[in-house]
């Protein structure tokens, strides 16, 4: 039995990428071989401060207010002192836990404060164990450079030496992506780097949907016959390019909509760029919706479209594949991993045949967006094609039980 101790800033009901990963990949571990717990921040009064979610023994510390939300912009004074001061009270929280349980590994998801915590509680524990380390791996999702990190935080850049080690006392880093693995080594990190990415449950978002369902959703979002509907799913932020798929529809016909499923700081500004361009009354913003209801809203969808400034990998994006719902992408990031497009992908292997998995357009570039909408709509049978390549790929490299094995095989059973 292995018993292992997750560190993260936020969990579940407050749901991201990481989050979701986390529970499909914890969710897949044997519990006759993995005792699994997590320190995470509480934030919601009105959640409990500890809780078995799954295969995991979730606490959940730190300030909190009552209706707290995770964004940055809305979140109460106390909540965001907690996320500072997360690495010092996650650190003696750990400390107490494993007085009784001794854990055997640490997993950091992502190098922000839950990665301090991890290294800081790993160091301690081999001191306090006569030299005998705790291993931790760190895991990371977030796919903006490094150099365009250190330049937006100047704080970052004074404490970029113990930011650093973060990274360099990690036994094993993963990577959702490639490009995070080369960002890795761009610090200097020589240790195992594993790419595993984050998937899909294949069975949930291929499944179909109960008619009188699927009619409900069309009714409520007003999709009329004939009616072509883009969809994306992300935080409403600026760089998640969904401001670019607004500007998209001024060259786009009348029947193609555009719905998005999320909140964030920037909806305002979102809401006032449609307003600013006559085409508010083809924007539906459905504000929050659950995981749970995901498939259902890429049913009644005719093309996912996430052209991202950043993406450290994009689960939305395979899950699209999985649900049949054609995709247009940047080639930024994680994103060229899987999604292929023969006219604009750069292959290192010209020699390699692969099949189209979706379309690429341009970052920051409506015109390019609309472009890519357009051959959709135009070529049926390049759409059906892409549909049947993506659904393929999803089933055969990104399903969570293929990537819950790898995460067995590549990270537990060599540390």
């Amino acid at each position: 039995m292995r018993r292992v101790l997750i560190f993260s800033l936020t969990y579940h009901p407050f749901v991201g990428g990481a989050e979701v990963a986390l529970k499909e990949i914890t969710d897949r571990l044997p519990p006759s071989e993995f005792e699994l717990e997590m320190i995470t921040l509480r934030f919601d009064s009105n959640l409990p401060k500890v809780e078995k979610m799954g295969n995991v023994l979730v606490h959940r510390i730190g300030f909190s207010a009552p209706g707290a939300k995770v964004s940055d912009r809305s979140m109460p004074f106390l909540c965001k002192a907690a996320k500072v001061l997360f690495p010092i009270t996650a650190y003696f929280k750990a400390l107490s836990l494993d007085r009784k349980k001794h854990f055997d590994i640490t997993w950091a998801m992502m190098a922000n404060q839950a990665g301090f915590a991890a290294l800081f509680f790993s160091a301690s524990l081999k001191l306090r164990r006569t030299g005998k380390q705790v291993k931790y791996f760190l895991e990371l999702q977030d796919g903006r450079p490094f150099a365009q990190m250190t330049d937006r935080q100047p704080l970052l850049r004074l404490l970029w030496p113990l930011y650093r080690m973060v990274y360099m006392k990690a036994a094993i880093i993963k990577c959702i992506s490639t490009f995070i693995g080369t960002e890795v080594r761009s610090i200097g990190y020589r240790g195992p780097v594993r790419v595993i990415p984050n998937g899909v449950d294949m069975e949930k978002f291929s499944a179909s949907v109960p008619q009188e369902q699927l009619d409900a959703l069309k009714q409520k979002f007003n999709k009329q016959p004939g009616d072509v509907l883009l969809f994306t799913a992300s935080r409403l932020v600026l760089s998640r390019g969904v401001e670019d798929v607004i500007q998209s529809l001024v060259a786009l016909p009348a029947h193609v909509k555009f719905l998005i499923a999320g909140e964030g700081e920037d909806r305002e500004k979102l809401e006032h760029i449609a307003r600013q361009l006559d085409v508010f009354d083809r924007v539906i913003f459905a504000g929050y919706v659950s995981h749970d209801a995901l498939p259902a809203h890429l049913k009644i969808s005719d093309i996912f479209v996430r052209p991202s400034l950043i993406e450290g990998m994009g689960n939305a994006f395979i899950e699209a594949f999985a649900a049949g719902v054609p995709v247009i992408g940047t080639p930024v990031g994680g994103i060229p991993d899987f999604l292929f497009d023969p006219e604009k992908s750069r292959e290192v292997d010209k020699s390699a045949q692969r099949e189209p998995t979706g379309l690429f357009c341009e970052v920051q570039n409506p015109e390019s967006i609309a472009r890519a909408i357009k051959r959709y709509i135009d070529e049926p049978e390049l759409r059906a094609r892409i549909v049947e390549n993506a659904k393929k790929l999803a089933a055969e490299k990104y399903d969570w039980s293929l990537i819950a094995n790898d995460m067995r095989e590549k990270i537990f059973n060599t540390l």
